[in-house]
């Protein structure tokens, strides 16, 4: 399943954005992209529920969070977190198979996306 940051919890430190593989992470009100398409609010390529987009604090987009597999051993976001707010989102459940298939769209139409 993707990765979301709980609002309530989160202090706005932004040291989970640099972490991120697939830079699915973004500070609120920022518009996000993926590839080359740019996207506001709520709006999702993908089949993800939940409103996870916020104009007062970091966001992680469903769409392009593949919780580091292929990269790390565990989500980057939630092992940098000051205050544990980066957590499973049960809204948006993926199998492993279906994370490590992501990883490999996000090759092909983003290639350019941090690797760390």
């Amino acid at each position: 399943m993707a990765i979301y940051i709980n609002a309530d919890d989160c202090i706005n430190c932004g040291a989970c954005e640099p972490e991120c593989p697939n830079t699915a992470i973004y500070e609120g009100g920022t518009v996000w992209s993926l590839g080359d398409t740019k996207y506001e609010e709520s709006q999702s390529p993908g089949n993800f529920k939940g409103d996870f987009w916020q104009a007062d604090y970091y966001y992680i987009v469903p769409d392009k969070c593949t919780e580091c597999k292929t990269f790390h051993d565990e989500p980057q976001c939630a092992a940098v977190c000051p205050v544990d707010c980066c957590l499973p989102d049960a809204n948006n459940v993926e199998t492993e198979e279906q994370l490590i298939s992501k990883v490999s769209y996000l090759d092909t139409i983003d290639p350019n996306r941090r690797r760390n």
